[in-house]
């Protein structure tokens, strides 16, 4: 590929100047090539209306209305709401629009219109709120069509990044490709440039297909690539870290209020071993949640600064990289451990940061916890030989391996609670020596789960209030819905009101969700794991990054919406204390997804979970929500994309 014209910044482009150039650098594109990486969230998918009778709850859908009747006005919290009548024939709707008394003139009864947005079905009783609306005309022009949605910064629009988007396809050397030519045919896979523009502008849904299947498979092709160098850079290897067992760590274990289990003392006899041997260590450890990993890495470190030498732990947010810290600070008080740690976040001031990193430069901490700003250029360390990565897929290579490349030929010990199917890890960490953690310490109890109706919910409900009463806190998850991340938002905040007029005035609530500052994040979390929130209402984002053990209730909404690894991972929030715990899955599908929810009703098994997902997703699965929690993959998925990665592995050059 050219990739000269490629790596040109994205400002050369006819209508980005730098005020636009900014915006777009908020988003992570400087250059064309970037640019045109920066895949769609998702799709607007303007399928044809269905009658009423068809109708489910919870149902995206477009239906094709005529109105009945005077729209009435009211007002509910504050707000004015007029309600409308509109019926097909086969039944009747009502629709409702907020703070928007203008469309009293523009919705007019007797007029046919198409609606579209997420049906709510009550009883004998069909609704929707703030449906988009369109003329039959309209609707028809957008018909079949697949309208791309992407992660948006303010001030920056869809429609924005689909201008440059054309204006850089101009600039695209359509006959160049990455893939042999020979994969290419045999195969039959497009080409690059159009699975590009395919991806970004699809005629339909094949031609959306086509250009997906070609963009995963390239990401596992390379990415496999990758992995081969690094495993043959790494064979060679030698140990420039050779340590000793020490005293230290046996005195810790035996005095451990707890004794290790069988999988974590083998574990740790791996660890042991590999950094006593002739080799660099690369080791991961794939625990289920809950599984006891972070005490294995603290005995890691433990180790290494046994030996004189400096450990360093990163972590996906500064929550848990705060609880890590507090964790190691009192086991090192409690124990009298040779163990000098420092706590390192983007959140520490410029001044702390500064004594921090001379500090460190003199080896006067020999256990650095932090998150990514471990490996800001600014950090010298004065002896690193090991890093430890707190879920592993949760940063890229290049973020590890520049962390590792501050010490010379450090040992790595990465750890994920993501449980993968031992035919795809092999694969995805041939790379890696894997240990395998499948049991939890004694003291937890396993978490009850319900599969549920929405008819359930105020049971939910009043399960959370009976928890909150004894003391204890609730996670609320709501998913994101067909329209994009932004409508992901508007969900959280409409479910927050709604359930702040049904629980108690003295429960406290908030919302949590992916649009908001890292900083803001940062302090929900911190405030719901201090006990100062009792209901966490959030998305996904709090999949990993928090250890709350006095949480007990997990509620999650549309959850036929997720993969089954992830719902796993989300349940993982709870059960981490010795009280019982409950997990609620509420299934809006009208029953088209209890198969594959009863599979997380039966077993708190990650590996269990993870070898039935892969089973019942596949490529069939086209438009659900992208697993999350995998490894970071921009448009592959590692479930529903198997097929594509065992192709990978064959077609790769032995």
């Amino acid at each position: 590929m050219n990739l000269r014209v490629l790596q040109q910044p994205v400002t050369v482009l006819k209508g980005i100047g730098s005020k636009t150039g900014k915006l777009f650098e908020k988003c992570g594109i400087t250059t064309i090539e970037e640019l045109l990486r920066y895949y769609p969230k998702g799709y607007d998918i303007f399928d044809p209306p269905i009658s009423l009778a068809e109708v489910q709850d919870g149902m995206h859908c477009a239906l094709c209305c005529t109105l009945v009747g005077e729209p009435s006005i009211g007002f509910y919290s504050g707000k004015t709401v007029m309600r409308l009548k509109g019926t097909d024939g086969s039944g009747q709707i009502t629709l409702s629009y907020f703070n928007a008394p203008y469309l009293k003139k523009v919705l007019q009864a007797g007029e046919q219109k198409v609606f579209r947005g997420v049906v709510k079905k009550g009883g004998n009783t069909l609704s929707m709120d703030q449906p988009k609306f369109y003329t039959t005309e309209e609707y028809l022009l957008l018909q079949n069509s697949m309208q791309p949605n992407y992660s948006l910064v303010k001030g920056l629009s869809n429609h924005t990044i689909q201008k440059a988007m054309k204006e850089a396809f101009l600039e695209f050397p359509s006959d160049q490709d990455l893939l042999p030519e020979e994969i290419r045919k045999e195969e039959g896979f497009v080409s690059l440039f159009l699975a590009l523009h395919d991806i970004h502008f699809p005629k339909d849904r094949d031609s959306y297909l086509q250009a997906r299947k070609r963009l995963a498979f390239d990401e596992f092709y390379f990415f496999l690539a990758r992995l081969k160098e690094r495993k043959e850079a790494e064979s060679t290897s030698k140990n420039h870290w050779k340590m000793i067992e020490t005293a230290d760590t046996s005195r810790l274990v035996e005095a451990l209020p707890y004794e290790l289990t069988q999988g974590q003392q083998k574990v740790f006899q791996d660890i042991r071993q590999d950094l006593c041997s002739d080799h660099t260590m690369n080791r991961l450890i794939q625990g289920d949640v809950g599984s006891g990993k972070t005490i294995l890495a603290f005995l890691a470190l433990l180790m290494c600064a046994s030996n004189g030498f400096q450990g360093a732990i990163m972590a996906p947010t500064a929550v848990l990289a705060a609880q890590h810290f507090a964790q190691f600070t009192e086991l090192t008080r409690r124990y009298h451990l040779p163990i000098h740690p420092v706590l390192l976040t983007g959140s520490s001031s410029a001044r702390e940061k500064k004594e921090i990193y001379h500090a460190i430069a003199a080896g006067e901490y020999n256990v650095i916890v932090g998150t990514h700003a471990l490996f800001q250029e600014k950090v010298i360390y004065k002896n690193l030989a090991l890093v430890v990565t707190d879920e592993q897929h949760r940063f890229g290579v290049r973020q590890r391996d520049f962390l590792a490349g501050k010490g010379r030929d450090v040992h790595v010990l990465s750890m994920s609670a993501t449980p993968i199917p031992r035919s795809l890890a092999l694969i995805l960490y041939a790379d890696l020596q894997v240990s395998t953690l499948k049991e939890r310490p004694d003291n937890r109890k396993p978490i009850k789960n319900a599969i549920v109706d929405a008819s359930y919910r105020q049971k939910a409900y009043q399960l959370i209030i009976k928890k909150v009463r004894e003391g204890r806190q609730a996670y609320i998850i709501c998913p994101m819905v067909e329209e994009g991340e932004l409508e992901g938002v508007q969900n959280v905040t409409a479910y927050t009101q709604m359930l702040s007029r049904l629980l108690p005035n003295d429960i406290r609530m908030e919302k949590l969700h992916g649009r908001m500052r890292s900083e803001e994040k940062d302090r929900i979390m911190e405030n719901f794991a201090a006990h100062h929130i009792d209901v966490l209402i959030s998305t996904t984002v709090i999949e990993v990054g928090i250890n709350v053990p006095n949480a007990s209730v997990m509620m999650i909404e549309d959850a036929q919406r997720f993969g089954l690894a992830q719902l796993h991972q989300l349940r993982g929030r709870v059960g981490r204390g010795e009280e019982q715990s409950f997990c609620i899955f509420v299934d809006t599908s009208g029953g088209k997804a209890s198969k594959r929810l009863e599979i997380l009703g039966k077993t708190n098994d990650g590996f269990e979970i993870a070898e039935e997902d892969l089973k019942l997703r596949g490529p069939g699965e086209l438009f659900g929500l992208r697993q999350s929690g995998e490894l970071s993959f921009q448009i592959a998925d590692i479930y529903r994309d198997a097929d594509l990665l065992f192709l990978a592995k064959n077609l790769l050059p032995c």
